[in-house]
């Protein structure tokens, strides 16, 4: 099978997370599955739980990263966030990239979920391609509400080329 390429925006937001072999992570909004395979790649005894609403990009993921289910690394769900009942105890991580929710309505209820499966100084990690420039001081506002509501301290960070801003919620 061809490699498929990883977007350097989605590459950028894997090394912000600063991935180590042991964390337990979560995606959410998985998509293509490039970033679940960049993340799995650093995993050694960590895991990846990817989640998507769509049952095309569940699909997509799976494809594109069976080795990493096969090795165990990964486990890819159809389900949106507010019905998730995350499988591991503890997360060290959470990713989401061009994921709408903690800037388009009230997302109390997910950001709590959050804030109770992340070990104390794990984080949030919700990044943004900045295709619309306008949008970017809203998107950081809203989220970053939410997330400070959530019991988070919020840092944003971003990228010139490709533009890409990032929320960063640590606990």
């Amino acid at each position: 099978m061809a490699l498929q390429t990883i977007p350097p925006r989605i590459r950028w937001a894997v090394e912000m997370m600063d991935i180590q072999p042991n964390d337990s992570i979560l995606e959410i909004g998985c998509g293509s599955g490039a970033a679940a395979e960049l993340i799995c790649e650093k995993l050694e005894t960590g895991k990846l739980f990817a989640i998507d609403r769509s049952e095309s990009g569940v699909d997509r993921t799976k494809r594109r990263c069976a080795r990493c289910i096969e090795a165990g690394k990964l486990t890819v769900r159809q389900i949106d966030l507010a019905t998730l009942r995350v499988p591991v105890k503890r997360l060290n991580k959470v990713f989401a990239f061009n994921v709408n929710l903690f800037w388009v309505r009230d997302c109390a209820d997910e950001v709590a979920l959050l804030h109770e499966r992340l070990v104390p100084g794990g984080a949030v990690y919700l990044f943004y391609e900045a295709t619309q420039p306008e949008l970017v001081p809203t998107i950081i506002k809203k989220a970053s509400a939410a997330l400070v509501a959530g019991g988070f301290r919020v840092s944003v960070v971003d990228q010139k080329a490709p533009p890409v801003v990032g929320l960063i919620g640590r606990r």
